[in-house]
């Protein structure tokens, strides 16, 4: 049967992404086109690239008329928007798929003190499934609200996890240094992004106190099995699309490029979207891009005693849209990879 999908925030980054990847599509429909911004304006008049392709209208941001009409809904919003609009009967009648951070951390005091904003529907913290099909496969096969994860979380979780699992790495010690291209920062207007600011420059930005940090550490809590401390600092690149994570923690033990790589596989030897690249090939986001995919690997350093861990993938993509899709398919139990099995674009 036909998917009618309704995307609110459609007019930005992650929200075209979306439509993009779901105009490709036969079997769904979108629906709704939701922009505070730009309503009664054709989409395709916003977004050239999805001209003959899609020329409807852009309508509100009103979630309870669209959950009438919508068996899934993307909120590609800014944070507190979705806790402010969900509710039960809404829950009651369509899916909900959040790509904000509203329903990301399980600690109410902990999302508003780094997010400084009142979540408005804690009630449906606990209920929400953090939507990350590596790891909450099962459970997000079985949920009506998804909290899409964010895009240095993705990348960051999934570089570390299989060895923070094992137990081959002290969790005290993990330090990420990421990377991310400008339009992870939005299509909002900022100075800060201007091509003259961005280009030929790079920056740290968010030191010691950006927004993912409790996320990432939530998500390698729960790999650890204790909680997890990291020193996470983000940096802005004169690129498009991106990220790319590196990240260090000293290891437990003595260990071999065998035994590593073992964990890896063990993890992620059937996952579509994550490859595992061959021995001493570091990962780039160029060999990401336009697509659903991770890449990861990682190095040894027996001088050290250190371990140096690797990802790379598109922001938009598997860090914000095509994750979201992929979440949308294992909800309504189609493959897992439909819709999402873009080759990467190269150059």
């Amino acid at each position: 049967a036909m998917i009618k999908a309704g995307i609110i925030g459609a007019t930005g980054y992650a929200g075209a992404e979306l439509a993009r990847l779901l105009l490709q599509r036969d079997d769904v429909e979108i629906v709704w086109y939701g922009s505070r911004s730009y309503v009664g304006e054709d989409f395709a008049s916003i977004y050239r690239n999805t001209a003959h392709a899609e020329n409807e209208p852009c309508k509100d941001d009103d979630m309870a008329k669209l959950a009438e009409i919508a068996d899934v809904i993307f909120t590609a919003t800014p944070q507190g928007f979705c806790a402010s609009q969900v509710t039960e009967d809404i829950l009651s009648k369509t899916k909900i798929i959040d790509l904000s951070a509203d329903f990301r951390i399980k600690d109410v005091d902990v999302y508003e003190k780094w997010y400084k904003i009142k979540h408005a529907t804690p009630q449906f913290i606990g209920e929400a499934v953090y939507g990350l099909p590596e790891i909450n496969r099962e459970k997000i096969k079985g949920a009506r609200l998804i909290a899409n994860p964010g895009c240095y979380p993705t990348c960051s979780t999934l570089s570390i996890y299989p060895l923070l699992k094992e137990g081959l790495i002290d969790p005290d010690t993990i330090i990420i240094d990421a990377k991310s291209g400008t339009s992870g920062a939005g299509r909002g207007a900022k100075v800060d992004n201007l091509y003259c600011e961005v280009n030929e420059n790079i920056k740290a930005y968010g030191v010691a106190n950006h927004r993912h940090t409790p996320e990432i550490e939530e998500q390698l809590s729960y790999a650890a099995g204790q909680p997890v401390l990291i020193n996470f600092t983000p940096h802005l690149v004169p690129m498009n699309r991106g990220i790319l994570i590196t990240a260090y923690a000293s290891l437990k033990k003595e260990v071999s490029y065998e035994e590593v790589k073992a964990a890896y596989d063990k993890y992620y030897a059937n996952e579509k979207f994550v490859r595992v690249l061959e021995k001493d090939v570091c990962p780039q986001t160029k060999w990401v891009e336009g697509s659903n995919y991770v890449d990861v690997n990682f190095k040894i350093d027996p001088r050290t005693k250190r371990v140096i861990m690797m990802g790379a993938m598109d922001n938009l993509v598997k860090g914000a849209a095509g994750q979201a899709v992929q979440n949308m398919n294992l909800m309504f139990g189609l493959k897992e990879s439909e819709g999402l099995e873009l080759v990467p674009m190269f150059p």
